[in-house]
């Protein structure tokens, strides 16, 4: 594993401090801020990186652009959700649910992966599009399992939730209860999973997967078989997508179509993606940072400096903060026009060659 890290870590030395800052804020959150919603950010955060960097898996470094990769995520929170709502709360439970959401997450990865991606890039995204809008549509005609539109609300362990005391004092003034144990779940799981990838990366699978994205006829000619790594690495993404489901489910308690299934999910991690870099990995750690972190704190930080310039009028009107979102894309359109191939992908990948007549 850490030959793996050497191998894939950004050469440069700035994007490694950012991605150890952004590490240790998120492990050390708790401590670091206060509140609540510091916490919830940083663990929606941890989420979203396993989330983007499984996309990455895919888009990165095999050039499969898909819009279904938010159902797998939803098959892993609706797993825990369903199991939880029928059956009493306990580990064993969860891990019948996580087996079962992994299995039908497969199941339909590797339908997919047979019959769609023997047919051209732009077909392909048009059809797991399909395939993602049919099945929020299943979700709210299945009201008796799925709770529908209004989604589930249910129990968790109670060693994870704030009912739980493991110790009476303060930590450093930080309660250390079962609400701090399952944000530290979701985090290390994270890490965890983003480690397994980092792996996966690294060996000869991934540098197959890299030929793939390159050039996929010299690929096949030397002897790959393009379909069946093209359809692992639709199954490893559709895994690990899964997976982030399951931590999501545990955090919120809570399981709806707009909370894991919704379009809008399919474009943050599109958008993450891109904004930290395709085919680098770590660059989803960035994405998912700044996405989260402008989803969370923007529109505060667009009605304080409303007050601050009240006295403008245009600029005043320009800083409302019902207009958080225009700023966001603002944001995004700045980080493509200035950071074409993504942060990492900008500051650590090679200089692009010039191009000779």
């Amino acid at each position: 594993m850490l030959q793996a890290l050497r191998d894939t870590l950004p050469a440069n030395r700035w994007i490694r401090l950012v991605l150890l800052a952004i590490v240790l804020g998120v492990i050390f959150t708790p401590w670091l801020f206060d509140g609540t919603r510091a916490l919830d950010t940083a663990a929606r955060l941890s989420i979203f990186v396993v989330l983007a960097a499984s996309y990455d898996l895919l888009l990165g470094f095999t050039g499969v652009v898909s819009f279904a990769h938010a159902l797998f995520f939803g098959i892993g929170a609706y797993a825990v959700a369903i199991a939880f709502d029928h059956f009493a709360p306990g580990f064993g439970v969860l891990l019948v649910a996580i087996v079962a959401g992994l299995g039908v997450s497969l199941l339909v990865a590797f339908i997919m992966g047979l019959v769609s991606l023997r047919v051209k890039t732009i077909f392909y995204a048009m059809i797991t599009l399909a395939v993602a809008s049919a099945a929020t549509v299943l979700v709210s005609q299945l009201y008796h399992l799925t709770g529908g539109e209004d989604g589930l609300t249910y129990r968790i362990p109670k060693v994870l939730t704030p009912a739980f005391k493991l110790l009476d004092d303060k930590v450093f003034g930080v309660r250390v209860n079962g609400k701090l144990m399952n944000f530290y779940l979701v985090v290390f799981s994270s890490i965890v999973l983003f480690l397994i990838m980092v792996r996966i990366v690294a060996s000869p699978f991934g540098r197959v997967l890299k030929a793939l994205r390159e050039n996929d006829f010299r690929a096949q000619a030397i002897g790959y078989n393009t379909l069946a790594y093209r359809t692992t690495a639709t199954l490893l993404s559709a895994a690990f997508a899964t997976l982030a489901g399951v931590l999501m489910a545990l955090w919120l308690r809570y399981t709806g179509p707009e909370s894991v299934l919704s379009l809008d999910i399919m474009i943050d991690v599109l958008l993450m993606v891109v904004i930290g870099g395709m085919g680098t990995l770590y660059g989803a750690i960035i994405g998912a940072t700044v996405l989260m972190l402008a989803q969370s704190y923007l529109q505060g930080l667009m009605g304080n400096a409303q007050d601050v310039i009240g006295g403008v009028p245009i600029l005043s009107e320009l800083m409302a903060p019902d207009r958080w979102l225009l700023w966001l894309g603002l944001l995004f359109i700045a980080s493509v026009y200035f950071f074409p191939q993504g942060v990492v992908g900008r500051f650590s990948g090679p200089a692009p060659k010039e191009a000779t007549t």
